[in-house]
Parts: structure tokens; C-alpha cells; sequence
């Protein structure tokens, strides 16, 4: 059976919706989370081994590198958080409409980006 219908392979040009986009940030940032977890319990492990360990991970941890993967962990839980409490909403019967996920996607970016800020405020 063959389709007629165009294929557009070009992720370049593919425009999609806000929602798309939340969507995929949200896996992206619970991916983020879980390679990061493991980071900061090898860290945990590490300082809780020793008083010479201890003094390493604190060491490591005053770090500009060290800060800004602290910042970027921080912000990847701090969106999933803010996206997951939009899924809670929706799983309510709340915002499942088209413009209701729309308004939920801007609420969830600028939610998180004052959040991310703030963060980075108190990390530096």
C-alpha cells in the first residue's frame, strides 16, 4: 500500500507545540535525574568513608564545575518537580483541553525558569 502522504524527516524544520516540547523536557530532566543521583551517592559514599573523604567531596564541592552540576541537577529537579505537579493537575480532570495544556505548558516554563533562577542564586 503505498501513502501519499509527505514525510518530513528534517527535525529542523518540524514545528511543535509548547506541549511537545514540556513533554520532552520533562523525560529529558527525569533522565538527568537519575544519572544524577547516582553522581551524588557515589559523593555521599565517598564522604561518609572516611574523615580524608569527607574533606575530598567537601573539596570538590567548592568547585565553580562542582557548582554549576549541583545547579544543573537542582534545575532538572526543580522542572520535573514543577511538570510533575502539572500531570497531578491534569490527572483531575484539569487542563486537558487545547489551550488548557498550552496555558499549563507557559505556567510549568515560567514556573521553572523563576525557580532555576532562584536556585542559581543561592548556589552562587
Amino acid at each position: 500500500m503505498k501513502s501519499q502522504r509527505p514525510v518530513n524527516l528534517d527535525l529542523r524544520t518540524i514545528k511543535l507545540p509548547i506541549t511537545a516540547y514540556t513533554s520532552i523536557l520533562h523525560r529529558i530532566s527525569g533522565v538527568i535525574l537519575f544519572v544524577g543521583v547516582a553522581i551524588l551517592l557515589l559523593a555521599l559514599d565517598k564522604s561518609l568513608s572516611s574523615a580524608e573523604g569527607f574533606d575530598e567531596v567537601r573539596a570538590y564541592i567548592g568547585s565553580p564545575l562542582a557548582k554549576l552540576v549541583i545547579w544543573g541537577l537542582l534545575s532538572a529537579l526543580l522542572y520535573h518537580l514543577v511538570a510533575g505537579v502539572r500531570h497531578l493537575v491534569m490527572d483531575t480532570g484539569h487542563g486537558e483541553t487545547l489551550e488548557g495544556g498550552k496555558l499549563g505548558s507557559k505556567i510549568v516554563l515560567a514556573l521553572s525558569v523563576v525557580l532555576i533562577v532562584l536556585a542559581g542564586v543561592w548556589i552562587w
